[in-house]
């Protein structure tokens, strides 16, 4: 799995031994990422479901000052330490080792905010509605922030979960981006 651009481009990433992780697509990754061009400058994000934090790790190579990564999985963990001590960014991210629905819990008690939330559940997991019933009534998204939800393509997200609006969906194989805005 490589960086695909920004500053750290070309780089590989580590990611964990013996634990299934679905890797997002180069293409769709680029889509993504196209898309968010200019949100990402200076913005605090948070990587639900990290894996190897891909995700996260590709939005601090395209500016983005900060993000917490959100992974239970110790395997998962010890790559994205790996990947931030090689990329020499630690400084700018922080990992929570837990579940996601009790890392939210935890960030909200702590009134934490961010600009960009990028989650990737497990397919079969369908926890999609909850975690973005979550993110919005918990307040963790600043207004006109997004929220992005990779998931299989056949699974339908509603067109709202209270203050957080459908934008636009990137689709490419079996795999969907949705993206949500709040409103301001």
């Amino acid at each position: 799995m490589r960086i695909g651009s920004g500053r750290f481009r070309g780089r590989q990433l580590h990611t964990p031994r013996g634990l299934f992780t679905r890797p997002t697509s180069g293409r769709l990754k680029k889509s993504l990422f196209d898309t968010l061009a200019t949100e990402l400058e200076s913005a605090r994000v948070l990587e639900l479901f990290a894996g190897a934090g891909a995700l996260g790790i590709e939005a601090l190579s395209r500016g983005a000052s900060f993000v917490l990564f959100v992974e239970r999985s110790r395997q998962a963990v010890d790559a994205i330490r790996t990947n931030l001590m090689e990329l020499e960014i630690e400084v700018q991210a922080g990992i929570i080792k837990k579940d996601v629905l009790s890392a939210l819990l935890q960030l909200a008690d702590k009134k934490e905010v961010f600009d960009i939330v990028v989650l990737d559940p497990p397919y079969r997991a369908r926890t999609e509605d909850v975690i973005l019933n979550t993110l919005e009534s918990k307040g963790l998204v600043v207004g006109g922030g997004l929220v992005v939800v990779e998931h299989h393509h056949k699974t339908e997200l509603r067109e709202r979960y209270g203050c957080l609006s459908r934008l636009r969906e990137l689709t490419a194989g079996e795999s969907r981006f949705t993206l949500f805005r709040m409103s301001e």
